[in-house]
C-alpha cells in the first residue's frame, strides 16, 4: 500500500464510531482498517469469525461481530452490540454482498430471493435499525454499489439490478434524512481484488481469464485494490465532508467512461 493510501488519525473521526459489514476480506477489510487508522471504533460485521479476526490483528480500534446479516433480527442485533459498547453510532457503511453468475436460462426464483436478501434487503434492514442512531448523531451511511449498478451485466442481470437498488436507495434516502442532517453516499466500485470471483463458484482458470478480460477493459489498465476504494468509503463518511450527499462515486480506473 502506498503512502497516499494510508489513512492517518482524522481530528473528525476520532472517537466516533462505525459499522462495516462484510469486514471479513476485499474492500470491507481495508475499509474498517482505515477507520481503524483514522481513530474511529470499528464494528466489524461478517459470517466468518476467523477472517474477521484477521481483520482486527494488529489494530485495536476494530472489534467483530459474527453475523449472517440475511437471518431474522440480525441487523437490530448488529445495532445493539455496537450501542452497548460506545453508545453511539456515527457511521454505517453497507458492504456486506455477494455476487452470482445468473443467466436468464438459468435463473430461479430462489436465486432471486438469495441475491436480493443480501445484496438489498440486509443493507436496508440495518440502515432502519441504525436510524435513530444516526438522527442523533448527525451521521452517514456509505452503500458499496459497484460499476454493474450502472452498467449492464449480461450473464448476472439479478447482480446488476440489485446494485442499481443500492445506487436507488442511496439517493432516496439521502433525500429523506437530508433535512435531519444524515448524509447518505455510496461508492461504486469497479473491478477490485478480493476473493468474490472465487467464491461465487468459479475456478482458478476462469477466474484469472476474468481478471485479464476486465483490465484490458479498464482506461487505467488494471484492476483496484481494496484500500483504493476503502479511502473513499472513509472520505464520504467523514464529517468534515459536510456537504456532500447523495452522491455515487465511481472509483473504478475511468471503467464507467467507456
Amino acid at each position: 500500500m502506498t503512502d497516499e493510501l494510508k489513512a492517518h488519525p482524522s481530528e473528525t473521526l476520532s472517537g466516533k464510531v462505525v459499522i462495516v459489514t462484510g469486514a471479513g476480506s476485499g474492500i470491507g477489510r481495508a475499509t474498517a482498517r482505515a477507520f481503524s487508522r483514522a481513530g474511529a471504533h470499528v464494528l466489524g460485521a461478517g459470517r466468518r469469525a476467523h477472517a474477521l479476526e484477521e481483520t482486527a490483528a494488529g489494530h485495536p480500534g476494530i472489534s467483530t461481530l459474527s453475523a449472517d446479516l440475511r437471518a431474522p433480527g440480525a441487523p437490530q442485533d448488529v445495532i445493539d452490540a455496537t450501542i452497548d459498547r460506545w453508545g453511539r453510532l456515527d457511521a454505517l457503511v453497507n458492504n456486506a454482498g455477494v455476487f452470482v453468475s445468473m443467466p436468464l436460462a438459468e435463473t430461479t426464483a430462489d436465486g432471486i430471493n438469495e441475491l436480493l436478501s443480501i445484496n438489498v434487503t440486509a443493507p436496508s434492514l440495518l440502515a432502519h435499525a441504525a436510524l435513530p442512531h444516526l438522527l442523533r448523531s448527525r451521521g452517514s451511511i456509505v452503500n458499496i454499489s459497484s460499476t454493474y449498478g450502472h452498467r449492464p451485466l449480461p450473464g448476472a442481470a439479478h447482480y446488476a439490478a440489485a446494485k442499481g437498488a443500492v445506487e436507488q436507495l442511496t439517493r432516496s434516502w439521502a433525500l429523506e434524512l437530508a433535512s435531519a442532517g444524515v448524509r447518505v453516499n455510496a461508492v461504486a466500485p469497479g473491478p477490485t481484488e478480493s476473493e468474490a470471483l472465487a467464491a461465487a463458484g468459479l475456478s482458478d482458470a476462469t477466474v484469472k481469464e476474468v481478471k485479464r478480460d476486465e483490465a484490458a477493459r479498464i482506461p487505467l489498465g488494471r484492476r483496484g485494490v481494496p484500500d483504493e476504494v476503502a479511502s473513499w468509503v472513509v472520505r464520504l463518511a467523514d464529517p468534515a465532508t459536510t456537504w456532500l450527499t447523495g452522491q455515487v462515486l465511481a472509483v473504478d480506473g475511468g471503467l464507467h467512461l467507456t
